[in-house]
């Protein structure tokens, strides 16, 4: 979604039968139960051609389409592509400027390599439930299936930079990213922490084990506001705005001292807090530009001032379902301003047959003898 919505054409290929899984991950589901609102939400700018990989006539569906694309994306468990008839160095001689990304679990070769993997399964095996969670309590997942969502970044960047090499060479190349690749890399700080220190981080709730004060507060509302104070400067200013005598104490002077006295330091700011709504303290925070915000829930999300001045919502218009409304891409291009999201999620093999026809130069007889067969389906 991400390449389409820059303007590339992205062909979807879909089971004949079920299409893409998440199709069916509900609820919630659209009015008329047609589409989950998980496949709408991240299937836009996409067309959507279902085909059956297990017969030959399918897979010579496949073989036409990578001779003419200049991006191959598959997502099965190592060797299955192979196995079907459409590995990497049977597309690359059909196109050798191909730039053919294989995106894994765990990666294609090693122990786990052959295991089913979904984003919680890798978030636990990489490290991330591990650091999730409350202070000796349970592991938790992250709220969003945010190593998917990430994997889904690190794959849109490798693309082009191979894109951009094929510019100098002319020659495409196999690409592999994972799950577990990705995850192990968003471990950032706490994988320095490790490597570098020793210092295996354990849960701490919405605390940071290298920067104090740096979490969640409750206040005399009962509501909870996120403050943090990265420098000593920014220390000098919470303790102002608090009216706290305690900006120059020893134990609480730099960075190093506020970690090392934690406890002290949050138990005198918990109960400060305490003294006035949360709506007040932002007030406060913010006059004196300590780093501050309220925690949204995601209805409050999309009503906050600064994301409806972003204009964070987008809207398609889907032929069964009607006026979409949608998250914009995250990027604002000036020069070049990203495609309005024309094409909205696609229905089950809505485009097969332009595709055969238009791109394959498939004729009618030879389409409607696909669909006969059942190697393919249309609307």
């Amino acid at each position: 979604m991400l390449l389409g919505d820059m303007g590339a054409e992205v062909i979807k290929v879909e089971h004949h039968v079920t299409g893409d899984d998440t199709r069916s991950w509900g609820p919630p589901f659209t009015a008329d139960g047609s589409e989950s609102a998980y496949f709408l939400g991240v299937n836009r700018n996409k067309k959507s051609v279902a085909v059956d990989l297990k017969r030959p006539e399918g897979i010579r569906v496949i073989h036409e389409l990578a001779a003419k694309c200049d991006i191959l994306l598959e997502n099965f468990v190592p060797g299955k592509a192979d196995e079907l008839g459409f590995g990497y160095s049977t597309i690359a001689s059909v196109n050798p400027k191909l730039v053919y990304l294989s995106l894994s679990g765990y990666g294609s070769t090693g122990p786990r390599a052959n295991h089913l993997a979904y984003d919680v399964m890798v978030s636990a095996v990489g490290g991330l439930m591990g650091i999730t969670g409350p202070k000796d309590g349970e592991p938790c997942k992250v709220g969003v299936a945010i190593t998917d969502v990430c994997c889904g970044l690190v794959s849109q960047s490798a693309i082009l930079a191979a894109l951009i090499a094929r510019q100098r060479d002319g020659l495409g190349q196999h690409i592999e990213t994972s799950l577990l690749d990705t995850q192990v890399a968003c471990l950032a700080n706490v994988a320095s922490a490790f490597l570098i220190g020793g210092v295996v981080t354990k849960p701490m709730g919405t605390a940071h084990q290298s920067i104090v004060p740096y979490q969640t507060f409750a206040c005399g509302d009962s509501q909870r506001i996120v403050v943090g104070a990265l420098n000593n400067s920014q220390f000098v200013a919470l303790c102002r705005a608090l009216e706290l005598p305690i900006a120059h104490d020893e134990r609480f002077a730099t960075n190093p001292q506020r970690v090392k006295h934690r406890v002290e330091l949050i138990e005198l700011l918990e109960k400060t807090f305490e003294s006035h709504t949360s709506h007040e303290w932002v007030r406060r925070l913010d006059e004196q530009h300590v780093p501050c915000a309220p925690i949204n829930t995601v209805e409050d999300v999309f009503q906050d001032p600064q994301v409806v001045h972003n204009r964070r919502v987008i809207h398609v218009e889907h032929p069964t379902v009607g006026l979409l409304k949608m998250v914009a891409p995250p990027a604002t291009f000036y020069g070049t301003p990203y495609v309005e999201p024309m094409l909205p999620p696609p229905r089950l093999g809505e485009h097969t047959e332009m595709i055969l026809r238009d791109v394959l130069g498939y004729t009618t007889d030879r389409i409607d003898l696909l669909k006969e067969t059942k190697v393919v389906r249309g609307l």
